[in-house]
């Protein structure tokens, strides 16, 4: 199943880029507000530059007073012609938010779909690898006869119980069509990426020399190719990138989940069940759950940035690592409007996102932050939590 940890991070990454294109919208509504008090160059009345320029001025700071408000402007000494500007450029940025705001959502939960057939793809050209090994090997017995000395080893990949006990899983194949995660046509491009990249490879001579592999050592060969050969080389990464218009941030997940059916496979005593990492029985539920995380933490974000800035007084707000406001701003959504989840669940989940999206320094920040935020907002009863987000809370 997709984890509730990787749904966060979807959710992260298209906040992210959530607020990357709120930065853009405010720079072409500001542009817009410089332009239309630019001289008329067609007009024969002489134009007064120092005071359109005084009027542009009082427009923006009369723009960025009015970001957060939902009706009216503030009061202002201001011109009709001002107000009326930075009126237009108030719905204009609006607007832009809005339509990137629906786009990303939708956009959040595509990609989330995508990742079981971009994981299972990977699987697949490994499998693909060991059907080139065993062709090859057919060819040369056919040539040299029926035990070609020195030839042995060559099978070691074509013999991989690893992937042999995932080529033989009825959740597998099920899984594969399911997902539509079929190489289509990609025979020669095998042949090719085995012979330029994975039978040069250090890894896969020393497997070679191995006589009667343990599963150990098949499971270690298989996702040493998976990670440092499919997962690393531009051209096949391509072949994922052309799948997958998401797959600089789907990169990590997918390799992460086609190291767990790996790793799974090679504990052929575990149940099938436990086999396939894939989108969750309860898919609809956990959709649901982040996409609200997204939206929640667009709805709070006012209250949320009030909240970080009374704790970092000595802080300017704007210095603080972008990565680390959306960490915090989601924490922030999740514990007050989730209250099956406990509140240290949460604080873990976004501790674990900023140690690879974040600084250095923000897994103290954002623990220590959120530590306290988290006990003042429970006493002052704005988190609340019941059924099983009552365990481990003290």
């Amino acid at each position: 199943m997709l984890n509730r940890r990787i749904l966060r991070v979807k959710a992260f990454q298209n906040l992210y880029a959530y607020e990357q294109c709120k930065g853009s919208n405010l720079n072409l509504a500001k542009d817009f507000i410089k332009e239309s008090f630019l001289p008329d160059l067609n007009s024969m009345e002489v134009q007064d530059k120092a005071a359109l320029n005084k009027e542009a001025e009082l427009a923006i700071k009369l723009f960025d007073e009015n970001l957060e408000s939902t009706e009216s402007l503030k009061s202002s000494d201001a011109s009709q012609r001002v107000k009326q500007v930075v009126l237009d450029a108030l719905k204009q940025f609006k607007v832009a938010n809005q339509k990137d705001r629906e786009f990303l959502l939708k956009n959040m939960v595509v990609s989330a779909e995508r990742i079981p057939q971009l994981y299972l793809l990977a699987i697949e050209i490994l499998q693909a690898f060991a059907a080139h090994v065993a062709k090859e090997f057919d060819k040369k017995r056919r040539f040299n006869g029926d035990d070609p000395a020195g030839f042995a080893n060559e099978l070691n990949l074509a013999n991989n119980q690893v992937l042999k006990h995932i080529r033989e899983s009825d959740a597998y194949n099920a899984a594969v069509a399911r997902n539509n995660a079929n190489l289509d046509d990609l025979e020669l491009e095998i042949s090719e990426w085995f012979r330029d990249y994975v039978k040069p490879s250090e890894e896969y001579q020393a497997y070679l020399k191995i006589s009667n592999p343990t599963l150990e050592q098949d499971f270690e060969i298989a996702d040493e190719l998976l990670k440092k050969i499919i997962f690393k080389n531009e051209v096949m990464l391509n072949y994922f990138a052309e799948k997958d218009l998401n797959w600089t941030e789907n990169k990590s997940v997918v390799r992460s989940l086609a190291s767990k059916v790996l790793k799974n496979s090679s504990l052929l005593n575990e149940t099938e069940s436990n086999q396939l990492p894939e989108i969750a029985m309860n898919w609809e539920e956990d959709k649901e759950f982040f996409q609200n995380i997204f939206n929640f933490t667009i709805e709070n974000d006012a209250e949320s940035k009030a909240l970080i800035s009374q704790k970092t007084k000595n802080w300017d707000i704007e210095r603080l690592a972008f990565t680390d406001k959306i960490i915090i701003s989601m924490a922030l959504a999740e514990m007050k409007n989730f209250p099956s989840i406990p509140v240290k669940v949460s604080i873990n989940e976004y501790i674990d996102i900023s140690k690879t999206y974040s600084t250095p320094k923000s897994k103290q920040f954002v623990n220590g932050l959120l530590d306290v935020m988290s006990k003042e907002l429970t006493e002052s009863g704005e988190i609340r939590k019941s059924g099983r987000g009552l365990l481990d809370n003290k």
